[in-house]
C-alpha cells in the first residue's frame, strides 16, 4: 500500500466535558436546454451505467505495515502528532498490520485513528510493544478520548500492563493482551468509557477512575474495581454480581451476539470475515484457532474514497457489491440505500458520513442479515428527520435466524458545525442487534447549542425482538431512547441527559419534570434490561429538577436490573431512579441512586 503523509487538521476544541466525573476522580430538477422544434421529440434512450468494478487500492489513509517495514514507529508517531488533539479535525487513518512479530512499538492512537491485525486470529500478530491511549493532550482527562479503536491484534506491553484510557466510541475488539489493562489515563484522571468485547486479557484489568465500562463475551485474568456501572455479560473471570457495592452487574452469557466484520489478509489477498452468530454466547470466538464464520473477497466489494457521490454508492449496492469505506468523510446527497439480504457496509478509520440537505444518511429495507459496521454519521446544518434508518416503518418479518447488526456505528449531532436530526436512529426490523453505539448530541466543539444543534430523539426502536448490547446516547432535547417494539433487551447503557438546558421549562414534559433518558412506550407488555445510568449535570441552570432516568409501563414482564442516576456536582438533581421509585439525588456529593430490581 502507498504511505503518504497526514495532512494538516483543525486544531482541537474542547469545552464543557470536563466536570463529568469528580467522584470518580476521587470521575432542482436539471434543465434540458434545446429549440422548441425539437421539444416533441423522444427523448435518446439512457445508457445502463457501466458496472462498477470491486476491489482495489486502500487508498493513502490506510497504511499497511509488515514486519520488514522501515520506520514503522516514526510513521505512527507522524500519525499521532497530527490526531493526537484533532478532536473535530478531517484526518482519519486506519494503521493495519500483516500477519507476524513487531516488537519495540509503542502505537499511541488519537483520534479517528484505528490499529488491527490482519490475521484471521489475533495472535496471528504480535506486536512486542504498546497499543497506547493516554491524555496528556488534555491535561490528564480521559472523559473526551473518543472516536479511536484496536482490533485484531495481541500486545505483549513493555511495562507487562498496557494503558487504554478511552471514553464513548472507541472499541476494544478481538484484542488478546498478554499481561494486564489500565483503563485511566496516567494520574488517574477523569475517565468515561467504555467497551470490549471478543478480547482475552490474561492479567488484571483495572478501570480504576473509568465511570463504567461494558465487557462482552471476552474472558480476563480479574476486574481491580468499580465506580459507578461495570457490566459484563458472557465473560469469563469476570466478577460476581454485587450491585450496587461493588456496582458489578454479571450476566454469565450473552443471549445473541455476532462479532462484527473485519478486513484480513489469505496470502496476499484482502478479504472480509463474517463471524457468525452466537446465542448465550460466552468467551471469545477466536480460542481454539481459526473462528467459526465466512468469508468475501474484496472483490465483491465497492472499495470507496472520499468524494464519491452518494449515486455512485447506491449504483455499487444496486450491482450487489458490499460497501468498504476506505477513511475520509463522504457528503451524500441522497440516501444510502440498502435493499439486498446480508449487505456489508464496512468502515475503515472511522470513515465519517455527512447527509446533505436534510436527508438521511443510511436507509436498510427489511430484509435478512445487512451488517453496518465502523463508520460515523455526522448530521448537517440542514436538519435531517433521521439519520440512521433500520427498516421501513411497520417493518414485521422474522430475522431471528439472521438479523441485522449495527456495530461501532456511532451517530454525531453538532461538535464538528452546526448539524441537527430529530431523530437519530430508527429501528424497525425485528431481531436486530445494536452491539455499540455512541449517538451523540454535542455538549462542547463548534455548531453547539440548546437550538443550534437541536435533536429531540436519540434512538427510538419500533422493531420487536431487538437486543442492544452497550447502549451510549447522551445530551438529546428530549427522549434520549424510546422503545416501542416488543420484548425488547438492553445489556449496557450510559446517559448523560442534555447539559445546556435553558431552564426548567425547555424540558418541561407536561406534567413531568424532564423527558426520561431511557422510555419503554406505554403498550409494551415485554421489555428487559440489566445495568443502565443516567447522569445529569444541568450546567446552565443547576438548579433544574429531572423527575426520574427511566421511565416504563408497571407490568411484571418490564423488567429492569441495577439502575442509576447521578447528579455531577449537584447541576440538576433526580427525583427518582425509575417512574416513581427510587431515592432522589442530593447534594453536590455525586453519589448515585440505585434500584436493584423493578418493579
Amino acid at each position: 500500500m502507498p504511505d503518504s503523509s497526514p495532512s494538516s487538521s483543525r486544531p482541537p476544541q474542547v469545552g464543557r466535558r470536563t466536570l463529568l466525573g469528580a467522584a470518580a476522580a476521587a470521575t432542482a430538477a436539471p434543465v434540458v436546454l434545446g429549440s422548441a422544434s425539437r421539444a416533441a421529440a423522444a427523448p435518446a434512450p439512457r445508457k445502463k451505467p457501466r458496472a462498477l468494478p470491486g476491489g482495489g487500492d486502500l487508498g493513502p489513509n490506510v497504511l499497511v505495515f509488515d514486519p520488514s517495514t522501515p520506520g514503522i514507529q516514526a510513521r505512527l508517531d507522524e500519525v499521532f502528532r497530527q490526531q493526537e488533539s484533532a478532536q473535530f479535525g478531517t484526518g482519519r487513518y486506519a494503521l493495519l498490520f500483516k500477519p507476524g512479530t513487531y516488537s519495540g512499538l509503542n502505537a499511541q492512537l488519537g483520534f479517528y485513528t484505528s490499529i488491527a491485525g490482519l490475521g484471521l486470529s489475533p495472535d496471528d500478530t504480535t506486536i512486542n510493544g504498546d497499543v497506547t491511549v493516554d491524555a496528556g493532550w488534555f491535561n490528564g482527562n480521559a472523559t473526551q478520548n473518543f472516536w479511536r479503536s484496536a482490533e485484531n491484534l495481541a500486545l505483549v506491553p513493555v511495562s507487562g500492563t498496557n494503558r487504554w484510557a478511552v471514553a464513548q466510541a472507541a472499541p476494544f475488539r478481538r484484542m488478546h493482551v498478554r499481561g494486564g489493562l489500565n483503563l485511566a489515563p496516567s494520574g488517574y484522571g477523569w475517565a468515561s468509557g467504555g467497551y470490549i468485547a471478543d478480547s482475552r486479557i490474561d492479567g488484571q484489568v483495572g478501570p480504576y477512575s473509568q465511570q463504567q465500562w461494558y465487557t462482552r463475551d471476552s474472558a480476563i485474568g480479574s476486574w481491580l474495581n468499580g465506580v459507578w456501572n461495570m457490566v459484563f455479560s458472557g465473560v469469563e473471570g469476570a466478577p460476581a454480581q454485587s450491585f450496587p457495592n461493588p456496582p458489578y452487574t454479571t450476566l454469565a452469557t450473552t443471549p445473541v451476539s455476532r462479532e462484527k466484520p473485519f478486513l484480513y489478509l489469505q496470502g496476499s489477498e484482502y478479504r472480509v470475515f463474517l463471524p457468525e452468530k452466537r446465542t448465550n454466547a460466552r468467551g471469545v470466538t477466536w480460542g481454539n484457532g481459526t473462528p467459526r464464520g465466512t468469508s468475501l473477497p474484496l472483490t465483491q466489494f465497492y472499495v470507496a474514497r472520499p468524494g464519491v457521490s452518494a449515486t455512485t454508492l447506491n449504483q455499487a449496492l444496486e450491482q450487489g457489491l458490499h460497501l468498504l469505506l476506505t477513511p475520509g468523510i463522504y457528503h451524500l446527497s441522497e440516501p444510502l440505500r440498502i435493499n439486498r439480504a446480508n449487505t456489508v457496509v464496512l468502515g475503515l478509520g472511522y470513515a465519517t458520513l455527512i447527509p446533505d440537505g436534510g436527508v438521511t444518511a443510511v436507509k436498510v429495507a427489511d430484509v435478512d442479515g445487512v451488517r453496518l459496521a465502523g463508520f460515523l454519521v455526522d448530521a448537517g446544518p440542514v436538519n435531517s428527520p433521521t439519520l440512521l434508518e433500520i427498516g421501513p416503518r411497520g417493518a414485521s418479518r422474522d430475522h431471528s435466524a439472521n438479523p441485522t447488526t449495527v456495530q461501532d456505528v456511532f451517530i454525531r449531532i453538532g461538535g464538528a458545525g452546526p448539524g441537527k436530526a430529530t431523530t437519530s436512529m430508527v429501528v424497525n426490523s425485528r431481531h436486530t442487534i445494536i452491539d455499540h453505539t455512541w449517538v451523540w448530541r454535542a455538549d462542547h466543539g463548534d455548531g453547539v447549542g440548546w437550538e443550534t444543534n437541536r435533536a429531540d430523539y436519540g434512538v427510538v426502536v419500533n422493531g420487536d425482538d431487538v437486543l442492544a448490547t452497550g447502549l451510549f446516547v447522551e445530551h438529546f432535547n428530549k427522549y434520549d431512547v424510546q422503545w416501542f417494539g416488543q420484548r425488547g433487551r438492553t445489556i449496557f447503557f450510559q446517559n448523560e441527559k442534555a447539559y445546556d438546558a435553558p431552564n426548567q421549562a425547555a424540558i418541561q414534559n407536561g406534567s413531568l419534570k424532564g423527558y426520561a433518558a431511557y422510555r419503554v412506550g406505554d403498550s409494551v407488555t415485554s421489555h428487559e434490561g440489566w445495568g443502565l445510568g443516567s447522569y445529569c449535570y444541568y450546567n446552565v441552570d443547576p438548579t433544574i429538577v429531572q423527575h426520574h432516568g427511566f421511565a416504563a409501563p408497571v407490568r411484571p414482564d418490564v423488567r429492569f436490573h441495577n439502575l442509576l442516576v447521578v447528579s455531577l456536582g449537584g447541576q440538576g438533581q433526580y427525583e427518582c431512579v425509575i417512574n416513581d421509585t427510587g431515592s432522589p439525588t442530593s447534594g453536590t456529593s455525586t453519589v448515585p441512586s440505585t434500584v436493584v430490581s423493578y418493579p
